[in-house]
């Protein structure tokens, strides 16, 4: 089990990432690419991925890449920068800036549990050339298995950003910390983690906690293992449809008014009214009174809209929030 304990200022000074986090992405995907699982959402990506990696001639970069993220089990902490919130070139700058001593200890670290290629220790002598190749072999990957799926991946993360807005609305950062169940348990000042792998506790000292929605985050969320760095805790959001790409996805931007008429010619002008109040996160009880139907009415178009895969819709005590899926947010955009 981890346990966070928080002081009053802590709470103050908690918040959730902006957006997915691209270097965290690209990470937790390398531990959920050689797993057997049957889930359908990520079998299409792994096969694609598998694919490409198969052609792609580089390989001795990536073979390090692997070898530095296990499928389960530790993975260094440098790898996954705080500056990579502010982006993916962040990241990588942050990555090749990395102390010597940072470097050795988190190489020392896995080394303990897991064989290196040889490439390892140029890495944790932290040569430069070392470290432009780790990060060359980490944009090289980008390419293949996050760039492909980004507008899938943040249109997961933007739909979970919601909830956790209208949790922070309606209840403060407690409604905030309480919403993550059932992954995470929050109670009297400390948020417990009960399917962590190990015992731990994180006193964050002041510092707050940064919550950092993820789509290939696994069940169970992901803290870093040096206390002195800045708390992050990284939690899995619903991955709503998948990554198969979707009908018309990349293709160049039609006309608004164009796409709005013909979405209502397709699904009707409530329903399409429907899909665009439910685009920054609305309830069933908001999507009555703003389009002045009954809750029932309202509660039916979501509920086809949701059985079509255009809506997801998750309850919280006695209401529920409708989200738009990539499918309901590419229709929207057409």
């Amino acid at each position: 089990m981890l346990k966070i304990y928080f002081s009053a200022e802590d709470i103050l000074r908690t918040r959730v990432a902006p957006a997915a986090d691209p270097v965290w992405e690209l990470v937790l995907s390398l531990h959920l690419l050689p797993g057997r699982s049957r889930d359908p959402l990520m079998a299409g990506w792994r096969r694609n991925v598998t694919r490409g990696l198969r052609r792609d001639g580089g390989r001795e970069g990536l073979r390090l890449l692997f070898a530095l993220n296990p499928p389960r089990g530790y993975f260094p902490d440098f790898l996954t920068p705080y500056e990579s919130l502010t982006g993916f070139e962040a990241g990588m700058e942050a990555v090749r800036s990395t102390p010597v001593a940072l470097l050795r200890r988190d190489l020392s670290l896995l080394a303990a549990g897991t064989g290196l290629p040889a490439a390892a220790s140029a890495l944790a002598r932290g040569e430069p050339s070392a470290l432009r190749h780790l990060t060359g072999a980490m944009e090289q990957y980008r390419d293949l298995a996050i760039d492909p799926y980004w507008g899938r991946i943040q249109a997961a993360v933007e739909a979970d950003r919601t909830r956790r807005a209208r949790a922070l609305l309606d209840g403060g950062v407690e409604g905030l910390l309480t919403s993550l169940r059932p992954a995470v348990r929050w109670e009297s000042g400390v948020l417990e983690i009960h399917d962590y792998p190990h015992s731990r506790e994180l006193h964050l000292d002041g510092r707050g906690l940064l919550l950092v929605p993820s789509f290939f985050c696994a069940r169970t969320p992901v803290a870093l293992l040096d206390p002195t760095l800045p708390p992050v805790l990284v939690y899995p959001v619903d991955r709503l449809g998948g990554l198969a790409p979707a009908a018309g996805e990349g293709a160049g931007p039609g006309s608004p008014g164009a796409g709005r008429e013909a979405l209502a010619a397709l699904l009707g002008r409530t329903r399409a009214a429907v899909l665009e109040a439910s685009d920054a996160g609305c309830t069933t009880g908001e999507v009555a009174r703003r389009l002045h139907i009954s809750p029932a009415a309202a509660s039916q178009h979501t509920t086809v809209l949701r059985n079509a895969g255009l809506l997801v819709s998750h309850r919280d005590r006695n209401t529920v929030l409708h989200t738009l899926t990539p499918l309901g947010r590419a229709m929207l955009d057409t």
